[in-house]
């Protein structure tokens, strides 16, 4: 059913972020803050799976719901982690340092999840809700953004895609 892949993709994308997040060095402040970045988006990812898992109608006031807010909070991050590693006019190889590799499986499970979350929202457009669509795509991009700042961290820095071309 599209309801229990919505859902179930979610918790699969939230486990991979804690696995994520083992890596991490907690005691240092570039990493706590990922850490702390992580930790916000694997609750509301529970939120959001709560709220699919319950349909329209045995939704009450006390039913986890994302935010606009939640959203605005993960394009914050982004703004704030490009600011330090810049942009990019490139496709990026996932690669690098572990914690970015991780993150990097984290963003496509993410991604995964958001296929996943349109598939419910065209069989029952009536329980998906706009804000949560849009925390998971922006999820997946503060994941991305994470990787590359990881990798900078690390010194390993981007790597790019080099086409094979004829």
């Amino acid at each position: 059913a599209a309801r229990v892949e919505a859902y179930g993709t979610i918790d699969e994308a939230n486990s991979a972020i804690g696995l994520a997040r083992t890596v991490l060095d907690a005691s240092g402040s570039e990493e706590s803050h990922l850490d702390a970045m992580l930790d916000f988006a694997q609750h509301r990812l529970l939120d959001c799976a709560s709220m699919l898992a319950t349909p329209t109608p045995a939704r009450t006031a006390s039913t986890p719901r994302i935010t606009t807010e939640d959203v605005d909070q993960l394009e914050s991050w982004i703004d704030e982690l490009t600011a330090e590693i810049g942009t990019i006019d490139g496709f990026v190889v996932p690669s690098g340092c572990e914690n970015a590799c991780r993150l990097h499986v984290a963003r496509t499970i993410v991604r995964r999840a958001e296929r996943r979350v349109l598939d419910l929202l065209t069989d029952e457009p009536e329980d998906v809700e706009a804000e949560s669509i849009a925390f998971i795509n922006r999820l997946s991009d503060l994941l991305f953004t994470m990787a590359r700042y990881a990798n900078a961290l690390s010194g390993d820095g981007d790597v790019f895609w080099s086409p094979r071309t004829s």
